[in-house]
């Protein structure tokens, strides 16, 4: 069954070939149909509850404000065009201390948290939201070069950095971590990095991949790392953007062939085994005093594809 997460789906064509043109990028910002998305500390720009739908949207605005900005705002960056070839743009306004005049060319919109906005606005716009936050992140992040520590430019809309010294080119970059759901027979591991009150947040295991090394290497090496428990056959799931800051989730089901739990308490509280009955009712928030994941991460969906016997195992 395929997987459209919430953060993926980005209906927009990214343009890599007039990326290349700096001029046309420059004249698009300023064309009648571009369309900006403000972020401001890196929240959107979201509107609310407009024309009866209860629903929300990212705040998309016209350009003029732009010219307004202070030039260290690093001007806008280019997402992509729509399927009527509108440029769209994310700009970062963080350096205004009060956005609230911006806001107000998109009336009712605000700035929101991303994560807390992803679950209302429609699916396709979650997986904007993704590549706009990541890449003003980086961006911020970034500014001087690795090289020789002279401040970079913004080059091909945002897509990369170009040290104006030394001509070392830096492009954004998307962290690998491998997400995995523990399981043999009819019981799976989740794991709490800490507890929360009365209540213990338990999900799935996970970490980032280390250099040179595949995907199976690394579920195996992380619930070693986090469980002691030895991993025989591994398979992929799904994969989910989570631009906080820059991630790549890979989802995947691997199968336990040891039994007994050892805990890395550097990482984790506690690593445990679930029955199957007991993960269905955690997923109906009906297991006493355990969480897990709600449907905005891709962990929820793992469990719930190995508590549904759906998964690809």
């Amino acid at each position: 069954m395929p997987y459209t997460h919430i953060f993926a789906g980005n209906p927009l064509d990214r343009g890599d070939r007039e990326r290349r043109d700096e001029e046309l990028i420059k004249r698009m910002m300023r064309q009648d149909n571009a369309r900006m998305l403000p972020f401001h500390r890196l929240m959107p720009l979201v509107r609310r509850n407009m024309r009866g739908n209860p629903h929300a949207e990212l705040a998309w605005i016209s350009h003029e404000f732009v010219d307004d900005l202070p030039p260290e705002a690093g001007g806008p960056k280019f997402l992509g065009f729509d399927k009527d070839r509108n440029p769209h743009f994310a700009v970062d306004i963080s350096v205004v201390e009060d956005p609230s005049h911006i806001a107000a060319l998109a009336p009712g919109a605000t700035f929101e948290d991303g994560r807390a906005a992803a679950t209302d606005i429609p699916g396709e716009q979650s997986g904007i939201l993704a590549q706009a936050r990541s890449q003003l992140d980086w961006h911020a992040r970034h500014r001087f070069c690795s090289v020789c520590g002279t401040e970079s430019q913004s080059r091909r809309g945002g897509h990369m950095r170009q040290c104006p010294n030394c001509a070392s080119q830096h492009f954004p970059r998307t962290d690998p971590v491998a997400i995995m759901l523990v399981y043999r027979g009819d019981r799976c591991v989740m794991g709490q990095t800490q507890a929360r009150s009365t209540t213990t947040f338990y999900s799935c295991l996970a970490g980032f991949m280390d250099q040179g090394e595949s995907i199976e290497e690394g579920v195996r090496r992380e619930i070693w790392e986090e469980s002691g428990l030895e991993i025989g056959k591994v398979t992929y799931h799904s994969s989910q953007p989570w631009p906080f800051p820059a991630s790549l989730m890979i989802g995947c089901h691997a199968e336990a062939i040891t039994e007994d739990i050892v805990i890395d308490s550097g990482e984790m509280s506690d690593v445990r085994w679930f029955t199957r009955d007991e993960v269905k009712l955690a997923l109906e928030d009906k297991l006493e005093g355990v969480n897990i994941p709600g449907p905005i991460a891709i962990a929820h969906h793992l469990i719930k594809a190995w508590a549904d016997g759906t998964a690809n195992i």
